[in-house]
């Protein structure tokens, strides 16, 4: 795809983000939206992923270590093909499939289950190893939160990815700079991203996470590392892409009600329209 694809493709996943988390009444819109650049690029440019066959050997793997995003995902999988879009209004519904985390037993195209955090880190870095021990080409992507990287598993997963060299693991951070509890640097700073990862011996890009110029030149670096895992530190705008939601922590895990819902599908619809002038 080229960038204004990826930019419309985006609104729409972003449409079906507010849609599938007003419709559940619960959710978590903030951390999904900011995210939803990076979950565009990765399924419609960067992965080798197929919808018709989404358990393929050599498919490269994704984890969702922000497990609570899951909207963000699940809009990006439905948009991609993998399941209806028309499902998303099922969302944390009573016997939907879309659960309010990631299902990887009943959910097509989710890899891992997750959403205790912390984890999500520690399986992609397992199944980075046995893409080395099989010789196999698949790669594998796990996105973390800013605030879930306060959590100590985080570290003891990276300590292991970069002693064991793991160039097919690309660990991406989405920097949106606040948690359910506000900013980090009022709830336990993880700062410096950066040089914690570069201590952990990896290969580290800050790029900014809504610019699909930037996000292409560091899943090329990326792809062009060897000998040692890429970090990929993402700095976005929590709530990016509906106005009274960017930057504020009151969104991290409220579903909008009907008023705001129409308002913030208008903005999208606007930005859509917008992109297809150019």
């Amino acid at each position: 795809m080229n960038k204004l694809e990826l930019q419309k493709t985006a609104v729409e996943v972003r449409k079906g983000i507010v849609t599938s988390v007003h419709s559940a009444k619960a959710g978590h819109p903030g951390g999904s939206l900011s995210a939803a650049d990076i979950f565009t690029y990765l399924y419609f440019e960067e992965m080798n992923v197929d919808p018709k066959n989404p358990k393929k050997e050599d498919r490269d793997r994704f984890v969702l270590s922000k497990g609570h995003t899951a909207p963000g995902l699940y809009s990006t999988l439905a948009v991609k093909g993998y399941f209806p879009v028309e499902d998303l209004v099922t969302l944390r519904h009573i016997g939907s499939y879309l659960q309010g985390h990631p299902d990887m037993k009943n959910i097509p195209g989710v890899d891992m289950s997750s959403g205790s955090l912390g984890q999500g880190i520690s399986a992609a870095v397992g199944m980075a190893i046995a893409g080395k021990i099989d010789h196999a080409d698949y790669r594998v992507y796990t996105l973390l939160g800013d605030g879930e990287i306060e959590e100590g598993q985080v570290w003891e997963a990276s300590m292991l990815a970069g002693f064991r060299k793991l160039d097919n693991l690309v660990v991406i951070v989405d920097n949106n700079d606040l948690q359910i509890d506000g900013r980090l640097d009022d709830v336990c700073s993880p700062y410096p991203i950066d040089k914690k990862f570069e201590a952990f011996n990896f290969h580290v890009i800050t790029i900014d996470g809504n610019d699909f110029d930037q996000i292409d030149a560091a899943f090329k670096e990326a792809r062009e590392t060897k000998g040692m895992p890429t970090a990929i530190i993402a700095k976005t705008i929590k709530g990016k892409g509906v106005s009274f939601m960017e930057d504020q922590a009151g969104w991290h895990g409220v579903a909008p009600n009907d008023e705001q819902y129409a308002l913030a599908m208008e903005e999208l619809e606007k930005a859509g329209e917008a992109l297809c002038q150019k």
